[in-house]
């Protein structure tokens, strides 16, 4: 009888979960908006800083994480690297810049405030990272994949994305009391392995996974096999205490050079509707209103900074690498937000001593509500400019 009832209360949480879901999005797709907005929300309501309806925010997180690993996926299948490499100045160019103009601007800002190198670094890398999870979603929802400015945003992206691992080396190294060596070693390792592979791909183009034509007909072994091409990279690279995140975006890459592209996608597929949603979900429950609420003046002005910062440092960037001020201002306004990495970056922080509990903790609740914007920045920069 426990565990009857236990499963009911679950069953009737998921209901109540997917009908606010359900009926903030048939809202929100009513004004052509996006269903991350309506993801995030329903979970600010439902979440423990709103009606407490849904409680444990380590459970949400946990499966936001593997939601987190399916989209990372999904977009490496997406992206051809020899197609990234014919715009390899935007994309090392524009991300240099972004990054280094963000450190430019954390040194100023940090000057005033008093604060430490290593921490005037972390909020630089902090946010200089966009969101590759919300961008792609909003360029794949506008159906505009092939238009120039959002391959241009994408190569900016896979760029960031890749920086990560050493933006988390370096963060070790000036953070904490004592040095992990063994752990250094480690990300060192998986670095320089991620970059081998890459390499090698470049070189042969074109790759085969084993038993590619047995499993071609196979749906329902098909599945598991996408799962394993998934997790099994994903896997690996935590084992070198690196993102999992970013071994699921290198796998999807390599899928994008072999014949399974097709069928991978379409096996997992159903997973990643359900999967990114609770990413999404678990974003929400980072927005603790009552935080916000104590704070609002504070964090509206660093949300703001943010993104008019971010905005006008990627336009920028990207009207130096020869586009247009129209293709450049709605390029930099997908790029305005900070990203899902920027989590980790801001937890490593933590844990490294760089930022106190306080710091963090708006930190956190930026990025979440930067995320949340990020749509509604788009959409009113489009229309002011005219659509991409």
């Amino acid at each position: 009888m426990v565990i009857i009832s236990a499963l009911a209360s679950e069953i009737n949480l998921l209901l109540i979960i997917s009908l606010v879901v359900v009926f903030l999005g048939l809202i929100l797709k009513r004004f052509n908006q996006p269903y991350i907005i309506a993801y995030i929300l329903s979970s600010v309501i439902l979440g423990p800083h709103g009606l407490s309806i849904v409680t444990d925010i380590n459970v949400a997180q946990n499966l936001g994480d593997v939601g987190l690993i399916i989209l990372m996926f999904f977009i490496g299948m997406e992206i051809s690297l020899p197609d990234f490499l014919r715009r390899w100045k935007v994309a090392f160019f524009g991300t240099g810049m972004q990054v280094i103009f963000s450190l430019i601007l954390m040194y100023i800002l940090g000057s005033i405030l008093g604060w430490s190198i290593n921490r005037m670094v972390l909020l630089g890398f902090i946010i200089s990272i966009s969101s590759s999870a919300v961008v792609i979603k909003l360029i794949q929802d506008q159906a505009n994949q092939n238009s120039k400015t959002s391959q241009n945003v994408i190569s900016i992206l896979l760029t960031q994305d890749i920086l990560i691992v050493p933006m988390i080396i370096l963060l070790t190294l000036l953070g904490g009391d004592e040095l992990d060596i063994n752990q250094v070693i480690l990300q060192v390792i998986g670095g320089v392995l991620i970059i081998i592979t890459m390499v090698i791909l470049i070189k042969k183009q074109k790759i085969k996974f084993p038993f590619e034509k047995i499993l071609k007909d196979d749906h329902e072994l098909q599945i598991f096999a996408a799962l394993i091409a998934c997790f099994g990279i994903a896997l690996v690279t935590s084992l070198f205490e690196l993102s999992a995140s970013l071994g699921a975006l290198v796998s999807g890459i390599l899928i994008n050079a072999s014949d399974s592209n097709k069928w991978l996608h379409d096996s997992l597929h159903s997973f990643r509707v359900v999967l990114i949603s609770i990413f999404f979900i678990s974003v929400g429950m980072l927005i603790d209103l009552v935080f916000l609420q104590e704070h609002l003046f504070t964090i509206s002005i660093l949300v703001l900074t943010v993104y008019l910062s971010n905005h006008g440092i990627n336009a920028v960037s990207l009207k130096l690498l020869g586009n247009t001020w129209r293709e450049s201002l709605i390029g930099g306004s997908f790029l305005a937000q900070i990203g899902e990495f920027s989590f980790v970056l801001a937890t490593l922080g933590l844990e490294q001593n760089i930022i106190t509990i306080y710091g963090y903790q708006i930190t956190i609740i930026i990025i979440a509500i930067t995320i949340f914007i990020s749509p509604f920045w788009v959409v009113i920069t489009q229309k002011i400019l005219g659509s991409s």
